[in-house]
């Protein structure tokens, strides 16, 4: 690696400079305070971005805010830069990422990422940031430090820097490994697995073969668990259909009982209405005596009327009608009566006015006593054939009215005869329908019966063909199915269990084998590490000092090439 370009922005006492370093030996000269060292620190910074105390106060310019390093370098031909910036933030100063940038030629290899850039970096050039400072940078009194020191401490100091500390450390931590391993074998070499493995082969070998048997038994049992199921299940469905059937048998009972009740029921209703037939009889034949009283007197009522002379086999209005011409008959007697009674009355102030006066009493005219005694003698005796008429009338009225009288009473009784007949007849033809209607429905009745006692049988023959011991063999060889059924289960259980414990118990024989067999590689590898740590720790120990001869070799070599080189340089001079 050469540096060619340090350009420098507000870093320390240089506000903006560009520092040039030229093929061979660069020396920079100035007083105190010129810059010198703000350059070192400024190429420090760039490399690698990390400030040499806490914090960058020592590196940006006092007033300043922000500042920029700038290095561009060669490496294998290759030209490279880096930038990298500071910025003040509040009280404190850090590094400004954004300014952050490596780049090979003019291609961007890695920005604003810190990690990114030392990364490559260090794939370029090789170097590091302790290698750097300790190494190829020298700050001032550091030299002195080194050469002051120990030889011990200068020596590992040295190997420190050049990486043969790493040798050391190595061989010392080998030994620890070392330790580890002989601790771990000399644990597995003792471990009860790993002592007893022929013990547990032997042990594992009779658990298969129990486990083998014991599958055999589980197949058996397995066979024997559906044979048993399936007897479990026939016996269900045969006790199945005997409950149903049963369940049945107790519906007919209780249509038997119900049909015992309808019978009886229906006993008393033919009972009832026999009864009620009885009295309707009973009753029909009163009003039928009771008719043909009526109809007698209402016949007597007609004979009579007949007798008054009125025609009685017309309707009652028709012998209203007649009993009225009674009364125009008995008012024309009468009015006859009255008339000829009046006549005689006239005729007998005539009479008397013809024996006081021989004068007319119609014409006033006088009358000679012959014709005088003549018309008083005729009309004395038309007065005679009056009084016989009336007394024909008065006894014809007479007649009349006793016949009136009758026929009157005789009418009203018949009326009354006929009234309570339509009245019987009305009700007599009531109580025969509803005679009728008794003797019917006593024939629904005992049709009714009749079906319901055939029904009773029916029912009584289905009852008689369930046997109640067939229902108790059927639940007894269900309870043995069951109880044989939940034996080869429990058994089955059992023996499953018993598998799972052998499976369990073979998993852990086999594990604590095959951890064995593993523990027994693992002390073979052991031991062969151990080995192969030992020869290690004893390569370690011998190629240091091979090492650091020949890194003193390469170091005389590479700085009398650079003296040979800088008196080289100066020669024309």
């Amino acid at each position: 690696m050469k540096i060619e370009i340090v350009q420098l922005e507000n870093i320390r006492s240089h506000v903006k400079s560009t520092v040039p370093f030229t093929r061979g030996f660069n020396c920079l000269v100035g007083g105190v305070g010129t810059g010198k060292s703000s350059v070192l620190y400024a190429v420090d910074f760039a490399l690698f971005g990390e400030p040499l105390s806490r914090s960058f106060e020592y590196l940006l310019r006092e007033g300043e805010d922000s500042a920029k390093v700038t290095v561009q370098f060669t490496q294998n031909g290759q030209t490279y830069k880096i930038i990298r910036g500071l910025t003040r933030r509040g009280k404190g100063i850090s590094q400004n990422f954004e300014e952050l940038k490596l780049f090979e030629d003019e291609t961007l290899l890695a920005s604003m990422k810190t990690d990114a850039v030392a990364e490559q970096f260090k794939a370029i050039t090789g170097l590091d940031k302790e290698l750097y400072r300790e190494i190829v940078w020298v700050r001032q009194e550091h030299l002195k430090e080194l050469l002051g020191a120990a030889p011990r401490d200068r020596q590992r100091r040295l190997d420190e820097l050049f990486g043969l500390s790493d040798y050391e450390v190595a061989w010392s931590n080998i030994a620890g490994y070392k330790r580890d391993f002989e601790t771990e074998k000399r644990v597995y070499e003792n471990d009860p697995d790993v002592l007893g493995l022929e013990k547990l082969s032997n042990e594992y070998n009779h658990v298969t073969e129990e486990f083998t048997l014991l599958e055999i038994e589980l197949q058996d049992s397995v066979g024997k668990l559906a044979r048993a199921k399936r007897a479990l299940e026939d016996a269900e469905v045969k006790l199945k259909k005997l409950e149903d059937k049963k369940l049945r048998i107790e519906e007919l009972e209780r249509k038997e009982t119900e049909v015992q009740a309808n019978i009886s029921s229906t006993a008393d209703a033919v009972a009832a209405l026999n009864q009620r037939v009885e009295d309707k009889r009973t009753i029909i034949d009163n009003l039928q005596q009771r008719q043909n009283s009526l109809d007698s007197q209402a016949a007597a009522c007609r004979k009579t009327l007949e007798e008054a002379g009125v025609s009685a086999n017309q309707p009652i209005e028709a012998l209203r009608v007649q009993l009225v011409a009674f009364d125009d008959k008995l008012a024309s007697l009468r009015a006859e009566q009255e008339a000829t009674m009046r006549n005689m009355r006239t005729d007998k102030k005539r009479t008397e006015s013809l024996s006081m006066e021989s004068r007319c009493p119609l014409c006033l005219q006088s009358l000679n006593d012959e014709y005088k005694t003549g018309l008083m003698e005729r009309i004395q005796q038309e007065n005679a054939e009056r009084q016989d008429t009336i007394k024909q009338l008065q006894s014809k009225i007479e007649d009349m009215q006793r016949i009136k009288t009758v026929a009157n009473e005789t009418f009203s009784n018949l009326r009354t005869f006929t009234t309570r007949s339509d009245d019987l007849r009305t009700r007599l033809s009531e109580e025969k329908k509803n005679l009728g209607d008794l003797t019917l429905e006593v024939e629904e009745k005992r049709q009714r019966e009749a079906e319901l006692g055939g029904q009773l049988e029916t029912l009584r023959f289905e009852i008689c063909r369930f046997d109640l011991s067939d229902l108790e063999t059927a639940r007894l060889h269900r309870e043995q199915a069951f109880t044989q059924y939940y034996r080869v289960e429990a058994d089955l259980r059992t023996q499953e269990s018993r598998k799972k414990d052998l499976l369990r118990r073979l998993d852990e024989i086999k594990e604590r084998i095959d951890n064995a067999q593993e523990k027994l590689e693992r002390i073979q590898k052991i031991a062969r590490t151990v080995e192969v740590l030992g020869a290690i720790r004893d390569a370690y120990r011998s190629i240091q000092p091979k090492l650091r001869s020949e890194f003193v070799k390469v170091l005389r070599n590479f700085v009398q090439q650079v003296l040979d080189g800088l008196v080289g340089g100066e020669a024309p001079l």
